[in-house]
Parts: C-alpha cells; sequence; structure tokens
C-alpha cells in the first residue's frame, strides 16, 4: 500500500467539522476545481506569487503541479505537507505545514486558502487550528510562523484569534507597487492558552521520521 512507503498519506487530522489529509487523485483534481472557481476578488490578490490571475484551467493545473512537486522534494530535512481540507466530504481548501530541519529548529510555517463558497464560516481558523495542534502536539514545535499581506484582514483576523504576535513586516514589489507584507509568530505558551478547538491526530506516528524526528512527543 501507498501508506507503507509514503506513510504521510496515512495522517488524518479531524476538528468537530473538518477532516485534513492529503488527497487522492480525484480528490486533487476536485481541489484544482475549487481554484478555478476563484479563491478571492479579482483586484485582491492575498498571494505574492500571482497563480490565481491565470485563466481557471491554468489555474488549475498549478494546483495539480504544486500538489506533485512538493511531494517530489520531499526530505526529512525539508517538507511540506499540503493538506487538502475537507467540510461534510466536500473539498473546501488546502491547509499547509511546512518545516526546513525541525529536529534542530524546531520551527514551522503555514499558508493556506479556502474556496470562495467556503469563506466566511470560520473554516479558515479551525483549519489553522489543526495543523497547529499537530506541529505543537504532535511534532514538539516552539514556534509557528506565518504572513499575509497587509490588506488581507481575513488570514491577519485568523492570526490575532490563535494568538500570533508581530514579527515585522516586509517590504515586496508587486505589480509596479510597494506592497507590505505582516509577519506573524506564535509560540508554544500562547498556543497553549488559545487552544479551544479539539483535534484528534491518526497515522502520526510512521511519519516521525520522514519530518527529521526520530521519536513520539515527549512533551
Amino acid at each position: 500500500m501507498l501508506v507503507d512507503h509514503f506513510p504521510p498519506a496515512g495522517l488524518r487530522l479531524t476538528t468537530p467539522r473538518l477532516e485534513l489529509r492529503l488527497p487522492s487523485p480525484q480528490e486533487l483534481a476536485e481541489l484544482a476545481d475549487l481554484a478555478a472557481d476563484g479563491i478571492h476578488d479579482p483586484d485582491a490578490s492575498p498571494f505574492l506569487v500571482r497563480w490565481t490571475d491565470a485563466p481557471p484551467a491554468e489555474a488549475a493545473r498549478s494546483v495539480i503541479h504544486y500538489h506533485w512537486r512538493q511531494l517530489g522534494a520531499w526530505t526529512p530535512q525539508e517538507w511540506s505537507l499540503d493538506l487538502t481540507v475537507f467540510r461534510d466530504g466536500v473539498v473546501a481548501g488546502q491547509q499547509s505545514l511546512a518545516a526546513r530541519d525541525l529536529g534542530i529548529t524546531r520551527q514551522v510555517r503555514t499558508t493556506s486558502w479556502l474556496g470562495r463558497r467556503h469563506q466566511g464560516q470560520g473554516i479558515g481558523t479551525e483549519m489553522r487550528a489543526a495543523v497547529l495542534h499537530l506541529a505543537f502536539a504532535g511534532l514538539d514545535a516552539d514556534v509557528a510562523l506565518s504572513g499575509a499581506l497587509e490588506h488581507n484582514g481575513a488570514s491577519l483576523a485568523v492570526s490575532r484569534k490563535l494568538g500570533y504576535e508581530p514579527d515585522g513586516r516586509l517590504r515586496h514589489a508587486l505589480d509596479g507597487k510597494m506592497v507590505v507584507e505582516h509577519r506573524l509568530r506564535l509560540i508554544r505558551d500562547a498556543w497553549e492558552r488559545r487552544r479551544t478547538v479539539p483535534v484528534r491526530i491518526d497515522g502520526l506516528e510512521p511519519c516521525l521520521p520522514l519530518m527529521g524526528l526520530d521519536a513520539p512527543s515527549g512533551r
């Protein structure tokens, strides 16, 4: 079975409303369709890499290419776990958790997106809470990093709700204009105080060596 050769294929996160896991080929196609249907207003992209500005068919293919590319590049030293988010069995978006030299740095970073019809319902908070639980409770991380462009109020609101603190700002050139990225940082103690979403993790232990960890968390 695939999970015998690549244990992250069997990893599952479950919250009261959501399931997060790697998608099957058909589910990956559904995720691509969701992206093609739209993620944001045309004049308010939340991304520095403007992949959603492409025609719908190209945007859909980029979701598939990105997913395969990240899996193909996976090593214990550097990996990105790009989980598809399901609500009542329906594909709602993608929540990613990535790390470099996790066993040494104890630091992760998150990125995510939601299909437009699933926005404004608290799903973004719940799916971020799920991977934060994986990071801190499952992978023994000390720090989680995130970031959002200044106009991405929804993402910034999720970070505030979950206890992130400001971690500086970065200036970028985009389409001939300057945009400001707000960097955010969540430490373990702050996460402990805000962990209100119950999360169940299944299938984690076989994944640990592929994530640069040798044993289950002791904390």
